[in-house]
């Protein structure tokens, strides 16, 4: 598997939009947004305990992250649990929340129990990538198997670790139990890329401090993940 390092065959468009239009609801529904419109509002128990609003973040960025979850009936997708590693520690290392002014949130299309399971097991995903790029004999690979750790190698570089019942959680993740904003913003489907299961297409959405739609990103195919240092460009952006 292979992420993408640019947005080939993707809708992606920076508009830094003036004037003082902020969240709104769009006529009480949520629906799919475009670059340079209002982002919905939207209402959500947190993980963490309480519940997360949108517009209460008005005034800074806000980075929305819609995972995918489930990449099979019983089986989480392993690069998302490598990009949640990946964003943890460089707001462990870099405070990037402080640098852009902003705050990162996960939605998950699942309930609390659901949720649990994923960040329980971000632990031994993390051993699978480092195993996959690490066999105990590459010697006894076949092209394809070679094929396969070198991609892994190349694409997900880093290796990160985590300790069972210590999974980190920086940032508020979103119980979206019913598919409210997910089956509102047209992002949740159950086949995708030939997976038939509950998952998100994999989404990252840019929000800027007046509550404006400044970046969107939805994944073309079910390994498609923008890297993060484009999207710290767009808060660069709206940070001048």
């Amino acid at each position: 598997m292979k992420t993408p390092r640019f947005f080939a065959a993707v809708v992606v468009i920076l508009a830094l939009a003036a004037g003082g239009a902020g969240l709104r609801g769009q006529g009480g529904d949520i629906r799919p947004v475009t670059v340079g419109q209002p982002m919905p509002n939207f209402s959500l128990p947190t993980f963490q305990g309480g519940t997360f609003d949108l517009a209460g973040l008005k005034g800074k960025n806000v980075l929305l992250i819609f995972p995918r979850g489930f990449a099979a009936e019983g089986r989480w997708c392993t690069i998302d649990n490598y990009k949640y590693a990946e964003i943890v520690d460089l707001e462990k290392t870099s405070e990037i929340r402080k640098k852009y002014n902003m705050e990162i949130v996960y939605i998950f299309p699942y309930a609390k129990d659901v949720v649990a399971q994923w960040l329980d097991t971000n632990p031994e995903q993390l051993v699978k990538i480092k195993d996959w790029k690490n066999p105990a004999d590459p010697s006894k690979l076949d092209d394809q198997g070679k094929a396969r750790m070198e991609r892994w190698r190349t694409s997900y570089p880093k290796d990160f670790g985590m300790e069972k019942g210590k999974v980190p959680m920086p940032f508020p993740i979103l119980i979206d139990a019913d598919r409210k904003v997910s089956k509102g913003l047209g992002l949740f489907a159950t086949d995708w890329g030939g997976s038939k299961v509950d998952q998100n297409i994999t989404s990252v959405f840019i929000v800027d401090k007046q509550g404006i739609c400044q970046f969107k990103y939805v994944g073309q195919s079910t390994t498609d993940r923008p890297e993060y240092a484009v999207l710290f460009k767009t808060l660069d952006q709206l940070n001048k």
